[in-house]
């Protein structure tokens, strides 16, 4: 406590706010998202085991998904246009209305990447607005975000007035990119993405080859996720005679890379969509997992290796390195440093024991201080202080 102030009370505001206020009920909060889904289905599940969600998300993205909810999620699937389509305006009606009906006391985008929504936000003043801005600065090469106007996606953090972020070394980078005071911008781990690990013991799926030392880099292919740097560690590895390196996911080409592989048979290149199913047979069939970032907010890959129990090597960059290192997860080293990636690579290989430990602790992380439940109910103290400072602040004007 500073200064004798209350613990929950803001610099702007320099007053107390009632105790009696952060004992009221339980906050209701409405959940919007248009994308993200596997992180969405971790939060909305994680915090309902506190609160009430309603979560409005797209019903072309996430009708398939349904059957990943808990029961808890008043889940509701919406005809939510695309960017360019003009019916976005009977949308964000229908978007109003759900709020007049639903009346929650907690409004949460769960991505900064809108357009849309920037226009009603203004006539939900009685209502706090938060936005989850898992992003700080569009990434090199990442050609989907960059298709929004980046004023868009910096008016809705602007609008909201309050953010949140997935760890403290990027408090600092909202506050000045969005202008808000840093006690504006709070901190929300990015729980564990549990939903594939699930599928594997809801089918019994086992991994299915042990003779190759298989790394694996999955996800979204953009220029920041660093995929030369990983070939170019791998092009220096001498002492792993079964590597075997599995690139998997949408974007660049990787091939076009071909030109930095020290040996092109050790690759397993699958250049597109990848099934719920075959993303579970990956994460089994990995040894660890490669996250090579030149460029990094957070990771889901790392949030979905895991839950599988799975060590990583890892670049220092965004909170990659805070968190690995906080709960030694995996090997970190320098960005864009291709000989350290391929000793790492190669210390790992060597030491079964040392990768089962990693992996122990990875997993115990996810399951334990990592957990959607847990990450969860810190969501829900950080709504309860939220709602009572608006309630506050409703009262004094």
């Amino acid at each position: 406590m500073m200064d004798g102030l209350h613990p929950f009370q803001t610099e702007d505001t320099r007053a107390r706010i009632p105790r009696a206020a952060f004992e009221a009920p339980t906050p209701k909060a409405l959940l919007l998202v248009s994308e993200l889904e596997d992180y969405t289905i971790a939060f909305a599940n994680g915090l309902a085991q506190h609160v009430p969600v309603v979560l409005a998300v797209p019903r072309r993205q996430y009708a398939e998904l349904a059957e990943w909810f808990d029961p808890a999620v008043d889940l509701r699937l919406l005809d939510w246009p695309r960017h360019r389509s003009p019916s976005n305006l009977a949308f964000l009606a229908q978007l109003v209305d759900l709020v007049r009906r639903e009346r929650p006391d907690i409004i949460h985008a769960l991505s900064n990447n809108t357009l849309w929504l920037n226009l009603v936000v203004p006539l939900w003043r009685g209502t706090p607005v938060i936005t989850t801005v898992h992003d700080v600065n569009v990434h090199p090469g990442d050609t989907e975000t960059s298709t929004l106007p980046g004023w868009a996606t910096s008016l809705m953090a602007r609008q909201s007035r309050n953010l949140i972020v997935h760890g403290e070394a990027l408090r600092q980078r909202a506050a000045e990119r969005f202008k808000k005071p840093l006690q504006r911008v709070h901190t929300l781990p990015h729980p564990t993405i549990i939903r594939y690990a699930d599928l594997a013991r809801r089918h019994g799926l086992r991994r299915q080859s042990e003779e190759a030392f298989t790394v694996l880099f999955f996800g979204r292919i953009y220029a920041y996720k660093g995929i030369d740097l990983l070939m170019r560690a791998e092009a220096l590895v001498q002492n792993i005679p079964n590597l075997r390196i599995v690139i998997a996911g949408r974007g660049d080409d990787p091939w076009a890379l071909r030109s930095n592989m020290g040996d092109p048979a050790r690759y397993d290149v699958r250049h597109r969509f990848i099934p719920d199913r075959d993303v579970t047979q990956l994460f089994l069939d990995a040894d660890l997992v490669a996250l090579p970032y030149s460029e990094a907010s957070q990771s889901g890959v790392l949030h979905i290796a895991a839950a599988f129990g799975k060590p990583v090597v890892a670049t220092d960059v965004g909170e990659l390195g805070t968190t690995i290192r906080k709960f030694r997860i995996g090997a970190v080293v320098p960005p864009n440093d291709a000989g350290a990636f391929a000793a790492a690579l190669e210390a790992l290989a060597a030491d079964i024991d040392l990768r089962n430990r990693l992996g122990a602790r990875s997993l115990a992380w996810a399951e334990g201080e990592n957990a959607p439940a847990k990450v969860g109910a810190k969501a829900e103290r950080l709504y309860r202080r939220i709602r009572a400072e608006h309630q506050h602040r409703e009262a004094e004007a």
